[in-house]
């Protein structure tokens, strides 16, 4: 089964805040008893969590009967706005999940400066094994046992795991009946756009994925070029990004692994195959059921097109050799240690771990999806010089865009796809800005810490601003 370690999140969050104790002058409080004191209470409100809801589904299914499947939403904290975070159906949902998931949600919308605090949502069942009646009265129903705790000025649902622009228009139309003649499109985002959804809402989370990496390795690279970089306190991770700029810069390309062909991995997947500033080879990407590699690189334009058709990347050699790709087909977990310099995580949680974090040859790890690199793993990476670009960082895209469609419904005017995506980007922009130089110009703890680091500062400095911390 796969888990995110929720006690992993606490600790950190713990340990930050105990630096942010001792941090003179932080929040003007001068008296170094009273900030170790306002931190401590900022810790014990931002380690819990607002509100756990947990319900059961109740589904006429065609073979069983009624069955009853778990069923969550989970409110961490609002100190920033209105709680935001995804809904996903999975098999392996939890409480301790969907908990982990939305403590994470408060930390990426702070640290993006989002108007959003953090929750999540979850549905114990795999989508794969129903039928599309089932899916949608599953839907309706989430809508139903939890209309009290969701809607426009409260708490945003989004698509996650499982879940996609259709299911998101099902739970618009059950909150629309319950709710008859009050506002109902900023009930949810990810809609499609007929719906009132943004247009570029489904490519945003992979373009912003690999813009997190492209951004590091070419216009901030470049913004310490002529020997400011010998300077920085991160000098593994400098020469690290050096040699692989370096190497693109010699006509040899740079070799990316994506791990995840869905709606994150194939399109961060297309951005890397498609960008010009550096040279880049896509030599394997991987789904649940394969791996497919080519030292040669990969068409991944036909492999996309071939995903849309069959929801799958080709499971056996024939298949892939039908596609003239020259592609090996591998088990679904060779695409973590295969050949590569660029490993793009955007499938599923506890993916690089203790147990298999010494066999990583990519240099530069992109967490695409939530939590796919443990903690022992990030900082044993941070060890050797390898660059690990967290989630909360990567993969704000999806929530950014999220928003301006929330914005959207408010001002009841539609953006056009080259604004939603070039707001996005902007904004993520400034965010890698203030993380890379926060981690680069600092000697100790990972991206990751720096990350929690700027997002608890905001959190802090909120709860402290509005009174909460008496």
């Amino acid at each position: 089964m796969m888990k995110i370690n929720r006690e992993e999140t606490s600790g950190l969050i713990e340990g930050v805040m105990d630096d942010l104790a001792e941090k003179k002058g932080f929040l003007s409080i001068t008296d170094e008893a009273e900030l170790r004191k306002v931190c401590r209470s900022a810790k014990e409100i931002l380690k819990t969590t607002d509100k756990i809801i947990k319900s059961y589904i109740r589904v006429s299914t065609d073979k069983e009967g009624i069955v009853r499947i778990p069923a969550y939403r989970i409110q961490h904290n609002n100190i920033s706005g209105f709680y935001k975070g995804g809904i996903r159906f999975s098999e392996h949902v939890n409480e301790s999940e969907v908990e982990n998931l939305a403590i994470l949600m408060t930390l990426k919308n702070a640290l993006h400066q989002l108007p959003y605090g953090g929750a999540k949502g979850g549905v114990h069942v795999n989508p794969r094994k129903v039928t599309e009646r089932e899916l949608n009265l599953i839907s309706k129903k989430y809508v139903q046992r939890f209309k009290p705790d969701i809607g426009p000025d409260h708490d945003i649902p989004a698509p996650d795991l499982g879940t996609n622009e259709k299911i998101i228009d099902w739970m618009v139309g059950e909150y629309k009946t319950i709710h008859p003649g009050e506002p109902y499109l900023g009930s949810f985002t990810g809609k499609s756009v007929e719906n009132g959804g943004a247009k570029g809402r489904r490519e945003a989370t992979g373009i912003g994925t690999f813009l997190s990496y492209s951004w590091l390795m070419n216009e901030w690279y470049k913004s310490f070029s002529d020997g400011a970089g010998e300077n920085l306190a991160r000098n593994k991770q400098w020469e690290t990004i050096q040699r692989l700029h370096e190497k693109a810069s010699n006509k040899i390309d740079i070799n990316v692994a994506v791990q995840g062909f869905g709606n994150v991995g194939s399109v961060a997947a297309l951005e890397a195959y498609n960008y010009t500033n550096l040279r880049h080879k896509i030599v394997a990407v991987s789904d649940q059921h394969a791996t497919l590699y080519s030292s040669d690189g990969l068409d991944i334009e036909t492999l996309d097109q071939y995903a849309k058709i069959h929801f799958s990347l080709p499971k056996t050699q024939e298949e892939a050799d039908k596609l003239n790709l020259g592609a090996e087909v591998l088990p679904p977990e060779s695409v973590l240690t295969c050949d590569s310099d660029v490993l793009i995580l955007a499938a599923i949680e506890d993916q690089v771990r203790k147990d298999n974090m010494k066999e990583i040859k990519a240099d530069i790890l992109v967490e695409g999806a939530n939590a796919p690199v443990s903690l022992e793993a990030d900082e044993h990476f941070e060890n050797v010089g390898k660059v690990v670009i967290p989630d909360i960082l990567a993969n704000a895209g999806g929530v950014i865009v999220s928003y301006l469609e929330w914005k959207q419904s408010r001002v009841k005017e539609m953006y056009t796809r080259d604004e939603i995506i070039g707001e996005m980007s902007r904004q993520m922009k400034m965010t890698f800005d203030r993380v890379y130089d926060a981690y680069f110009t600092s000697d100790s703890d990972t991206m990751r810490y720096r990350c929690f680091m700027l997002a608890l500062e905001r959190l802090t400095s909120l709860l402290y601003k509005q009174g909460k911390l008496f």
